[in-house]
């Protein structure tokens, strides 16, 4: 089993794609602490998990409040002595509509829980990783990080773009400590956040809904794809990939072995416009 005896921490673990990665790291006989901020859900989930072999410590827990993520890693260290692995998880979308109508305490809250909290979490967990001397950080980066800039959920693409950038970042800070930072692209899953959108109509933009509508008539991207991917980057098998932003539809993570030179030597599958050329006229 690829993690069997690891560690991890999964946040927003009770529904929709951190439950399937928890589902998945099971299977591979990982110990789990699964995080969410209802405890009856996460509970519930952690008694499923429990059937597949591994430890699971069900834990409540609100990302954006660093009280309650020291808590979390202070529970986890007392259970299982160590954190492998950590999957920030937990999001939302924020208000929907033009951004100048929205309510900006409900666009504050989507940066809190969005980015606030993967940073918050990070920083909990670094130290232990650190002192270990390896650990895989996986940042879910949604799908404001990527294509066309999608009106009317601002708050949401902002927050997602900023942890792609995030990831980068603390992956060259990391990298000497053999820890590895890596963002995923999950696609169009059909979760509670597709619900969010379609009971929203009259605030999201027209092809934004369209899009919506579509996957959800066609059952959207199976969770399972991204949970596939963050098991990828949570074993040994991406040991040389760090600071990367992954499509978990669209990229062929499988082969990074054969092109390891290639992803690690350029911007390939981080946040650029054009290696060499910053704020410059590209000429063709």
């Amino acid at each position: 089993m690829k993690l069997d005896g690891k560690v991890a921490i999964i946040t927003g673990a009770s529904k929709g794609i951190g439950r399937a990665i928890a589902k998945t790291f099971a299977k591979e006989g990982c110990n789990l602490v699964t995080v969410s901020r209802n405890f009856d859900e996460i509970r519930k989930a952690a008694e499923e998990l429990g059937k597949f072999g591994p430890e699971v410590l069900p834990l409540a827990c609100d990302v954006s409040v660093p009280k309650d993520v020291k808590e979390m890693v202070k529970e986890t260290i007392k259970r299982f002595g160590r954190i492998d692995i950590f999957v920030n998880n937990a999001g939302i979308y924020g208000p929907f509509g033009p951004f100048v109508d929205n309510d900006l305490e409900m666009w504050k809250k989507a940066i809190d829980i969005n980015l606030m909290g993967t940073m918050i979490c990070t920083k909990y967990v670094l130290p232990y990783m650190i002192r270990s001397g390896k650990g895989k950080i996986i940042n879910l980066s949604g799908g404001g990080s990527g294509g066309p800039a999608t009106p009317t959920i601002s708050a949401y693409v902002t927050s997602k773009m900023a942890v792609v950038r995030f990831t980068e970042v603390i992956a060259e800070e990391v990298k000497d400590h053999n820890i590895q930072v890596n963002s995923i692209a999950p696609g169009a899953v059909n979760t509670r956040l597709l619900d969010q959108v379609l009971g929203a109509m009259g605030k999201v933009e027209k092809k934004f809904l369209e899009r919506s509508l579509k996957q959800r008539e066609t059952g959207g991207v199976p969770p399972e794809k991204a949970a596939d991917l963050a098991l990828f980057l949570a074993s040994e098998e991406s040991d040389a990939v760090t600071g990367k932003l992954i499509s978990a539809v669209w990229d062929d993570y499988r082969n990074f072995g054969k092109r390891l030179e290639e992803i690690i030597g350029t911007s390939l599958y981080t946040v650029r416009r054009i290696d060499g050329k910053i704020y410059e006229e590209v000429r063709k």
